[in-house]
């Protein structure tokens, strides 16, 4: 059966923006991925904290690189 547009039945994302296709992979020891995944919707949990991450991150970078310049 070949592709068809618009089909009814086609995946739609969750949210308001569609992922991104290509996945972010890195490694975690197994306890930990094992934990994880026992959490019921986790991956929509972790969508949900990692933005508070990357803001929380990159204010850190740029407090430690303006204490750097002489």
């Amino acid at each position: 059966m070949p592709f068809q547009k618009n089909h009814k039945y086609r995946w739609k994302p969750e949210g308001e923006k569609a992922l991104d296709a290509k996945p972010l992979c890195f490694k975690i020891d197994t306890e930990l991925k094992t934990q994880l995944k026992a959490i019921p919707g986790w991956q929509n949990k972790l969508r949900d904290a990692l933005p508070e991450l990357v803001v929380k991150w990159s204010s850190e970078i740029g407090n430690s690189s303006s204490t750097n310049i002489p």
